[in-house]
């Protein structure tokens, strides 16, 4: 395995380092402000200058292997990119390279026909529109997607659909057109990984419904933001449905794969940004007579983070190469490794970081707080903790009979 990035990986580096450098970090404070003013729901100014500038500069939809819709990256020449733009909690946006969207053209690249690429796959692939995922509900226990309760019923040309979902990323924007829906098209089959289908649901459409908008630890994550879903009687055409009745699981698979990893790569770079702040301000605060960077504990702590970020990157880089060469299905026990480890990680480095920063580092004066808020949530994004340990466990266990 040679991780060295090539000279292609290299001059993105470079490029997309020195966009955020030049447009983004300036632009942070900008950003807070204008979510903060009138409607929070309401895209920001900033973020759709940037998107504009990061297209004009080719640095647009970097995040496709595989496709002819992309850069032509691989998952490991993304890899770098990804770490860069998780430095900042606008980057990703600002390069049409974020969740929900990024998994949701995954699965119309893949999986879509050519009507629903041409409705659905370009406009978001432009910039231009928005989506969502519905699969988590509240009523039962998720993590176990077989206990998905929401139905999807054919009726002549249509499908009706009917559930509750909530954490749909991606609902509270206005841009969002689209939805991703899983729910059960034939509750009674034998094989209950086949009683789940996805469809495509218009936005639009009526019978849908936002009860609520959830908070994570106090944010709101405007505009983008988590809704509560109730979908009664929502119809939408039988076309609309994706790959065919049944095909859901196999859907979620070649969807969360990518994204799972998608979320380690951005947060290694989130852990890169905690760690550097803490630097910084070990080497400006002075306590008790001395620099917090003389104290052997702060020493201790920098180290420590230092080793745990490389540690997590070089397994990151291990699942992206696992995918590229033998396969997403192939590569789970990787990428279930690195769904545990990288955020875990992550979460103790921006902790040393929030504790050298003393009260500040829980307040809205440093990045911190929302860091560490939005990387407890990836303990169960996409699977919590437990079912990627029982998974990696079971796999380990197959090696020895």
């Amino acid at each position: 395995m040679n991780f060295d990035y090539s000279d292609k990986v290299k001059a993105l580096q470079r490029r997309v380092q020195g966009f955020i450098d030049e447009h983004v970090y300036p632009n942070e404070a900008t950003f807070v402000r204008q979510v903060a003013e009138g409607d929070r729901w309401q895209p920001t100014r900033i973020v759709e200058e940037l998107k504009a500038k990061a297209r004009a500069q080719d640095l647009w939809n970097l995040f496709l292997p595989e496709s002819e819709y992309g850069a032509s990256l691989t998952n490991l020449e993304y890899a770098p990119l990804a770490e860069i733009m998780g430095r900042s909690p606008m980057a990703s946006e600002a390069f049409n390279c974020s969740a929900p969207d990024t998994g949701n053209m995954e699965v119309l690249v893949r999986y879509g026909s050519p009507e629903q690429k041409k409705q659905w796959l370009e406009p978001l692939l432009e910039g231009k529109i928005r989506s969502a995922f519905a699969m988590t509900e509240p009523k039962v226990a998720s993590s176990d997607a077989t206990n998905i309760e929401s139905s999807i019923t054919r009726d002549g040309d249509s499908y009706v659909i009917n559930g509750r979902k909530w954490w749909t990323s991606g609902i509270g924007d206005p841009r969002c057109k689209i939805l991703i829906f899983m729910g059960k098209t034939d509750a009674k089959n034998p094989d209950r990984y086949k009683q789940q289908s996805m469809i495509l649901v218009p936005r639009d459409t009526p019978g849908i419904k936002v009860l609520r908008m959830l908070t994570v630890f106090g944010y709101d994550d405007a505009p983008h933001g988590h809704g509560e879903v109730l979908f009664e009687n929502v119809r939408v055409p039988a076309s609309n449905i994706l790959l065919g009745e049944g095909r859901g699981f196999e859907i979620a698979q070649g969807r969360l794969g990518p994204g799972r990893i998608h979320h380690c790569m951005r947060q290694i770079g989130v852990a890169e940004r905690a760690l550097e702040l803490m630097c910084k301000r070990s080497q400006n605060r002075v306590a008790f007579g001395k620099r917090l960077a003389e104290n052997d504990i702060t020493l201790e702590r920098i180290a420590q983070s230092r080793i745990e970020i490389d540690q997590a990157r070089l397994l990151v880089l291990h699942a992206a190469y696992m995918m590229d060469t033998v396969g997403n299905k192939a590569a789970k026990q990787a990428i279930a490794e690195i769904k545990v480890a990288v955020p875990n990680m992550t979460l103790q480095v921006v902790e040393r970081a929030m504790q050298l920063h003393g009260g500040g580092g829980v307040s809205q004066e440093f990045p911190l707080a929302s860091m560490w808020a939005h990387s407890r949530t990836l303990r169960f994004a996409d699977g919590p903790d437990e079912v990627h340990r029982r998974q990696i466990g079971r796999l380990e266990l197959r090696k020895h009979g």
